[in-house]
């Protein structure tokens, strides 16, 4: 009855216009789940379109220098996405790409999440897939009314229901339907176990990491004195933003100046 009712939801209102929805390449999908990490369907759109139309293969991704991989990456957020993405490419450029979820997971920035979101969309794996949208769907239909709800309570659930045959249509019907939830019904996953409020981003250190990035994006080269003028903001935030950027190789100081790495 649930899988059924489901499918059918899919069938009638689901996206199936999604630009990676139409292809099984694992490179394609690891770009797209990236770029979808606490990120909006409709900002992801056109910035996977355009970065796949300027680096089209895995090859030409990590021929490139991590700069333009960052400059290209600008509108999305979460800066470091584009630094682990690249690494992924340099380090797979010779390789077949891994299918198994383990062997996912020791590349940069590949978590239990996307290694097994590759593995169901290009692979068609029947794994054990969790993330916000699937467990808003399971929380409303099986723990109604029921708070601290712990993932290992969900996963039994999951494993009953899922479609061995199509594993990766079902869990795009899955995602879909609890997107649509969270319009209909409220965040579900607030009663989850796992539930996280988010943090500000207005006058976080995230959005002063933001704008450091961004305005090297834009400059190429600038000096601290002409950085901190761009960035605008507390000195001491500016400090610690910028010892973070160069610490994890997001950005290169050379002598008085700084640039993209």
């Amino acid at each position: 009855m649930f899988q059924t009712y489901i499918r059918n939801w899919y069938t009638q209102y689901g996206r199936h216009h999604l630009p990676w929805r139409q292809t099984t390449d694992p490179y394609h999908i690891l770009i797209s789940e990236l770029m979808l990490q606490q990120t909006q369907v409709e900002r992801v759109i056109p910035k996977y379109l355009a970065f796949l139309q300027t680096f089209p293969t895995i090859t030409k991704l990590a021929q490139t220098k991590q700069a333009e991989v960052v400059k290209l990456w600008q509108g999305l957020g979460y800066n470091r996405r584009a630094k682990y993405l690249h690494q992924t490419a340099q380090q797979l450029v010779d390789q077949k790409f891994p299918d198994s979820p383990e062997e996912l997971q020791k590349l940069p920035g590949i978590g239990p999440y996307t290694a097994t979101a590759i593995c169901a969309f290009s692979y068609n794996q029947p794994v054990i897939m969790l993330e916000t949208n699937i467990r808003a769907v399971y929380l409303y239909h099986f723990f109604s009314g029921e708070t601290s709800v712990k993932d290992s309570d969900l996963i039994p659930y999951i494993i009953k229901t899922l479609d061995k045959n199509n594993p990766r249509t079902w869990y795009w019907a899955l995602m879909d339907y609890g997107s649509n939830l969270k319009i209909l019904t409220g965040n579900q996953t607030r009663r989850s176990a796992t539930y996280v409020r988010p943090s500000k981003f207005i006058g976080s250190l995230r959005q002063v990491r933001g704008a450091i990035i961004r305005a090297l994006a834009q400059h190429s080269t600038l000096s601290k004195i002409a950085l901190e003028e761009e960035v605008k903001v507390n000195p001491e935030f500016f400090r610690q933003a910028l010892e973070q950027l160069l610490l994890e190789g997001m950005i290169v100081k050379q002598k008085n100046t700084f640039h993209l790495a």
